[in-house]
């Protein structure tokens, strides 16, 4: 066998079947180019699923993690240490919030946010205990904890991991009658997607964002934005929120706030809201890490300059360009996306989206598919244009076939 088939083989005998990854087993990686076992390079058209928007081993983010290795990478958060306040004050100041709680996982910041917004239900707005409802969207992807995939519409992640959660009420995306429909003096929380990346990268009706603010305001509801995959430059904005110019009561953060070096996630918001949190209610002992917090002000630092979510919005317009000419072919039957972001539709007739996936991978370009016939692709927004015009040259190239 190959060195990649052995790797593979390995793997599949002694990890659990979570994934479906594609069969490239990568050994290096620098900028948007990894290289795999056998010493062949691929473009990163998928970037950790917007983990990696600052690229492979970024050298700011290399050398602040190294930095910071040789100080002290964990105390706990039984005592202080002397990254964490920086952190906290300039993320706050990114998002123009006021209160930082630090996690580690997307899907941590997620049951941190939903927590909060029940106690604060409970604590400020008055809701009847046990009462609290939070509505979610549907084809929404949130994480896959128990709670997280209890208001998931997608049976491959919920099934057989009942019971399930209760308190969350699942409305059409992008619809703003049945949003207020389903709002009630019991609702503490709207917690939507700005851009719906799992369910094929689905950027809602335009003013739908601003309804939103408009009906949680009027309701004394929560509008909590999840912006794992769209936020921190990847849709050419620091947060896809400002396309509507809609400031949301709480943002959750992931992703490429650890710069692919390092799990780092976050809930920001108002200490109206996060104040309701009293010592020992909530915790995590990596949470807010001295390694965490260095990598993540780097990351902050390189978004205040403005230069990433510049870069993600002419290369997105470009990336948008070239797509759009796709659909006058036939092989392509929809693109959406915004930013360096976006879902491409293949016709059945020309593949499945996993079939096209591997055929790209072929070539030398790494994306991945959802929900059968879409391909995801967001590559890093330090790629070069000749090197997305590479990608995009092969995209055609196999969709010729």
């Amino acid at each position: 066998m190959s060195t990649t088939e052995t790797a593979i083989a390995s793997a599949e005998a002694h990890s659990a079947h979570n994934y479906h990854p594609l069969p490239v087993v990568v050994a290096s990686a620098d900028g948007a180019w990894m290289t795999d076992v056998e010493g062949r390079r691929y473009l990163d058209m998928l970037a950790g699923y917007s983990a990696l928007n600052f690229g492979h081993g970024n050298r700011r983010l290399l050398d602040a993690a190294r930095a910071q290795l040789e100080r002290v990478t964990l105390t706990s958060r039984a005592f202080h240490h002397d990254r964490f306040a920086d952190f906290c004050t300039r993320l706050a100041e990114l998002c123009g919030m006021e209160m930082v709680l630090p996690m580690n996982t997307g899907a941590e910041a997620v049951e941190t946010a939903v927590k909060t917004a029940r106690k604060w239900g409970y604590r400020v707005k008055g809701v009847p205990d046990g009462m609290a409802k939070i509505i979610v969207a549907a084809d929404n992807f949130h994480g896959r904890t128990t709670t997280i995939i209890s208001f998931s519409t997608d049976q491959e992640a919920r099934a057989d991991y009942g019971p399930y959660t209760p308190g969350f009420e699942i409305v059409p995306y992008g619809d703003p009658t049945a949003l207020r429909e389903a709002i009630t003096d019991n609702t503490v929380a709207v917690l939507l997607e700005p851009i719906q990346g799992e369910a094929g990268v689905l950027v809602p009706p335009p003013g739908y964002l601003s309804t939103v603010r408009e009906l949680t305001r009027e309701r004394n509801v929560l509008f909590i934005a999840d912006e794992i995959q769209t936020g921190l430059g990847r849709t050419g904005k620091t947060f896809a929120c400002e396309h509507e110019g809609v400031v949301p009561d709480m943002y959750v953060l992931g992703k490429a706030l650890g710069g692919g070096v390092v799990p780092v996630s976050a809930v920001v918001s108002s200490s109206a809201v996060l104040g309701v949190h009293r010592p020992g209610e909530h915790g995590s002992t990596f949470g807010g890490n001295p390694l965490a917090c260095a990598v993540g002000l780097e990351v902050i630092a390189m978004l205040r300059t403005g230069e990433f979510q510049q870069r993600a919005a002419e290369l997105g317009d470009h990336l948008h360009r070239e797509l759009g000419v796709l659909l006058d072919g036939g092989a392509v039957e929809a693109v959406r996306g915004r930013g360096l972001w976006a879902g491409v539709d293949i016709a059945p007739a020309h593949g499945t989206g996993r079939e096209i996936s591997e055929k790209l991978m072929d070539r030398g370009v790494l994306v991945k598919d959802t929900h059968g016939s879409t391909i995801r692709i967001a590559p890093p927004l330090v790629i070069a244009k000749e090197d997305l015009d590479w990608g995009l040259e092969q995209l055609r190239e196999v969709l010729r076939g």
